[in-house]
C-alpha cells in the first residue's frame, strides 16, 4: 500500500509531524505498536513536560494547544538550580507574565491533544497494533514490512519511535547512547509550602531532586537515584513514601503527600550520528534523546518537527519527491545546529553536578556565583525563553473527519 510519507511512532513528535504535513493533501501513514484506544486515551504516566514559549507557539499553529484545557496548564515563571547546601542558586526566568519560561503540561494531555489534532486530517491513516519488522530502502521507495503481514511503501520514511529507535538501527544509523545506570522517579504530591510557580532543582550527593509547580499546593516530585534506590522507593506504601520524600527534600516544602504511585524511567541519553539517510529522516527522540535535567527533550522534538516541515511540506504540496536529498540535508544541518550545543551542554552539566570530587564541587559553586551576574542571566534567559524571530506558519486544512484506522 503506497503512501507519500510513512511515520513510525505515534508519540507527540510523530503525531505533530503528521498534522503539520497534512495540508499538502499527501497520504500519510502513522504506524504504532500500541492499540488505537491507548493512543486516543493515554494514561497518566507521571511525566510533566516543561514547554517553552516557542513550543507553545508551534502547538498553537498545529491546532494542538487549544485542545488542552486551561486547568491542565500550569505556569512556570522561574527556575532555580542549587548545588547541595550552597545558598547561591542559578536562576532564570522572570516574574513578568510575558517573560515567563513557559508552562507545565502532563505528557498524557499533550499526547491526547496531538492525537485529536491528527484525527481531523482525512489524509492521515493510523496503522495501530502492529510494529515494523524489516525495512527495504530502494532507489525510489522505502518499503516497510509489519508484524501483521502488511507492507507499506512511501518515498519518505520518518523514524519517530523513541531514543531506542528500531527504525534508526535498521537504517544503519549509529547513535551515541549513554546509559547512566540511574532511574528517574516522578509523581505528583501535595505540599504545604508555596512554590510560587518556581521550578526548583538540587544536585545533591548521590541524587538529583526537582520540584515542578502544578498550581497551588500541588507539585511533581522528580528524583534521579540509583536503580537500587529506585526499586526500594517504588515498594514503599504511601505514608512511607511521603516520609521518604520529606527526608530527601529536607523539609523544604513541608509535608509531601503522594497522589498516586511514583513512575520510574531508566535514564539513557542518545544522539544520532546522522539525522537523515536515503529516503529517511529521524525526528523527536529518535534523533536526540535528552537527559531530563534541563527539560529540553520535548522542546527539541517539536523543533525537529518544525525544521523538517519547513523543508518537505513545500515538496509535498508541489507533488515533488519529499525525500529530496538537498532538503533532507538542510533539515539535518538546521536541527543539528540547534540540538548539538544543548545536548553537549546538558551532558557537561550532568557530569559536573554529579561529580562529588572536591575540585568539581568548587567549580560548581564558582559557576553558580557567576550565573548570578547580569551578563550571565541575560544569556541564559535569551537561550531558554525567547521564541525564534519567525514563528512557523503551518497552514492547516479545514476538514473534519476522524483518523482513519488501517
Amino acid at each position: 500500500m503506497e503512501k507519500r510519507v510513512v511515520i513510525v511512532g505515534s508519540g507527540p513528535a510523530g503525531l505533530c509531524l503528521a498534522r503539520a504535513l497534512s495540508p499538502s493533501g499527501a497520504k500519510i501513514a502513522l504506524i504504532d505498536s500500541q492499540e488505537a484506544e491507548s493512543l486516543e486515551n493515554p494514561g497518566f504516566d507521571g511525566r510533566e513536560i516543561a514547554l517553552t514559549q516557542r513550543s507553545v507557539a508551534v502547538m498553537k499553529e498545529l491546532g494542538v494547544w487549544d485542545r488542552i484545557g486551561a486547568d491542565k496548564v500550569f505556569a512556570l515563571s522561574e527556575a532555580c538550580v542549587f548545588d547541595g547546601k550552597s545558598p547561591f542558586p542559578l536562576r532564570y526566568g522572570s516574574s513578568r507574565e510575558d517573560d515567563r519560561l513557559g508552562c507545565l503540561v502532563s505528557n498524557c494531555d499533550i499526547r491526547k491533544a496531538a492525537f485529536e489534532a491528527a484525527s481531523e486530517c482525512e489524509n492521515v491513516e493510523l496503522v495501530a497494533g502492529t510494529s515494523v519488522v524489516s525495512l527495504d530502502i530502494g532507489d525510489r521507495m522505502a518499503n516497510v514490512s509489519l508484524s501483521d503481514g502488511r507492507e507499506l511503501s512511501a518515498p519518505l520514511l520518518i523514524a519517530a519511535d523513541s531514543r531506542f529507535s528500531f527504525v534508526r538501527n535498521q537504517l544503519g544509523i549509529g547513535a551515541e547512547m549513554n546509559r547512566l545506570g540511574k532511574a528517574m522517579l516522578v509523581g505528583r504530591v501535595r505540599i504545604d509550602t508555596p512554590h510560587d510557580d518556581v521550578a526548583t532543582e538540587w544536585f545533591d550527593h548521590g541524587q538529583t531532586l526537582a520540584l515542578l509547580p502544578l498550581g497551588a499546593g500541588m507539585a511533581s516530585a522528580v528524583l534521579t537515584v540509583s536503580e537500587g534506590d529506585a526499586t526500594r522507593i517504588l515498594a514503599l506504601d504511601p505514608d512511607a513514601l511521603g516520609q521518604e520524600l520529606h527526608r530527601r527534600y529536607r523539609g523544604r516544602f513541608g509535608t509531601m503527600e503522594p497522589i498516586g504511585p511514583m513512575h520510574s524511567y531508566p535514564l539513557t541519553t542518545a544522539f544520532a550520528r546522522r539525522f537523515v539517510c536515503h529516503r529517511a529522516a529521524l525526528v523527536g527522540d529518535a534523533a536526540v534523546g535528552m537527559h531530563p535535567v534541563t527539560a529540553h527533550g520535548f522542546n527539541l522534538g517539536i523543533a525537529s518537527v518544525r525544521h523538517l516541515t519547513d523543508e518537505i511540506l513545500p515538496l509535498l504540496e508541489r507533488g515533488a519527491d519529499p525525500a529530496n536529498s538537498a532538503a533532507l540535508r538542510r533539515y539535518e544541518r538546521r536541527h543539528r545546529r540547534e540540538s548539538l550545543p544543548i545536548y553537549l551542554a546538558t551532558n557537561s552539566i550532568v557530569g559536573l553536578y554529579t561529580d562529588d570530587r572536591l575540585i568539581a564541587r568548587a567549580a560548581r559553586r564558582f559557576g553558580l556565583r557567576v550565573a548570578q551576574t547580569p551578563p550571565a542571566q541575560k544569556i541564559v534567559n535569551r537561550i531558554l525563553m525567547r521564541p525564534q524571530a519567525k514563528a512557523p506558519r503551518l497552514r492547516l486544512p479545514g476538514i473534519g473527519g476522524r483518523l482513519r484506522m488501517g
